[in-house]
């Protein structure tokens, strides 16, 4: 079974680090042409709330948006210069009221990134090979991101796997991108604060808007994430 570890050199330089990690088999396909109509409504509701709450210029003082940006300092990581995802889908929902739809998969990821306001880490499990270690990237390392080129991740918070680095807080990889054929998928709540509570309301999410079944969450004991099964989600239709 996949192992998955934090290591101590990331721990020491930002206590707080912490992630959320699952597992999953999606029953619907990340396709374009079918988007959910509840995210759709979600997203429209939610870029009413931030752009009635929040200005945008001062995005960087909302505490836990503030906690990502004093990680990446932490860690020697300019983050007005490589931007947290979550950040930027934040800002770009008050902006723009909207983002770009990628399907339904995609948009999920975003969409949680958004109400929680920390990035999110949604790959295609069957492209990780091996066991998954998050640590500091160096200047040796390296990976073509989405939509991206190639992305400079010295001093981030680094996901690899035996082959390679995969992704990042800020982008993740085109190797493991999620598409059309996607069944199972690997989600990573990244938390640089102490809201470990913050999983409880992924989950939440999760049931109601994705289709899934074998919830698999991966939990950190000792630097050593062990498997356990949990109940099948709400919206599992086995």
């Amino acid at each position: 079974m996949m192992k998955l570890k934090i290591t101590n050199e990331l721990k020491k330089l930002v206590t707080s680090f912490k992630v959320s990690c699952y597992t999953f088999t999606t029953l619907e396909k990340n396709d374009k042409e079918n988007l959910s109509n509840d995210l759709t409504e979600a997203f429209n509701n939610i870029a009413k709330e931030y752009q009635e709450k929040y200005i945008l210029s001062e995005v960087t003082k909302i505490p836990k948006l503030k906690s990502t940006r004093d990680g990446y300092k932490m860690l020697g990581k300019d983050p007005s210069h490589t931007r947290p995802a979550c950040e930027a889908l934040v800002r770009r929902i008050i902006r723009d009221g909207s983002i770009y739809r990628l399907g339904n998969l995609i948009d999920f990821g975003n969409y949680l990134s958004i109400k929680l306001m920390k990035s999110v880490c949604m790959v295609d499990l069957d492209k990780i090979q091996g066991d998954v270690t998050i640590r500091i990237g160096s200047d040796s390392d390296y990976y073509e991101g989405i939509n991206r080129g190639i992305i400079n991740v010295t001093n981030l918070p680094l996901y690899t796997d035996e082959i390679g680095p995969f992704g990042n807080p800020t982008s993740d990889t085109i190797r493991t991108a999620i598409t059309n054929d996607t069944t199972n998928v690997l989600i990573m709540l990244i938390h640089f604060d102490d809201n470990i509570e913050d999983e409880d309301e992924m989950l939440l999410l999760l049931n109601k808007y994705l289709k899934i079944t074998n919830l698999t969450k991966i939990y950190e004991e000792n630097n050593i994430y062990c498997l356990l099964y949990t109940s099948p989600s709400p919206r599992d239709t086995r």
